[in-house]
């Protein structure tokens, strides 16, 4: 059975620092992993993704410079340290592994399979 458990949001003031975890089980960590976020009357929007060797990220723009995306493929585990928090990154954030069995990455929602049950983060100002 495939899972992913996130873990690790919680309520920050601005300017804090937040690690989320993903831990993933059940299947072959040879994937590119990304983090989704969704806030309140918005769509769902890719924050982060990172290819198997770590070789390729993207961030969005919004959160450049400011979050890490990162992975032990020992543990099968994904972080994303998020610095400088904002009110407006306040959101669900959920973590995806893809569908591909592959050391490319990904940008949109449709090539991610697997989904963790998402974290809170909320940002106060």
């Amino acid at each position: 059975q495939v899972q992913l458990v996130d873990s690790g949001g919680g309520l920050v003031q601005a300017g804090d620092s937040l690690r989320l975890s993903c831990a993933a089980s059940g299947l072959p960590f040879y994937r590119a992993m990304a983090w989704f976020r969704q806030a309140p009357g918005k769509e769902r929007e890719l924050v982060a993704a990172l290819n198997w060797s770590g070789s390729i990220t993207y961030y969005a723009d919004d959160v450049k410079g400011r979050f890490t995306i990162s992975r032990d493929n020992a543990k099968n585990t994904a972080y994303l340290q998020m610095n400088n928090l904002k009110p407006e990154d306040t959101a669900v954030y959920t973590c995806a592994a893809a569908m591909a069995f592959s050391n490319n990455i990904y940008r949109t929602s449709a090539e991610y399979r697997y989904w963790g049950q998402g974290t809170q983060v909320t940002v106060s100002s």
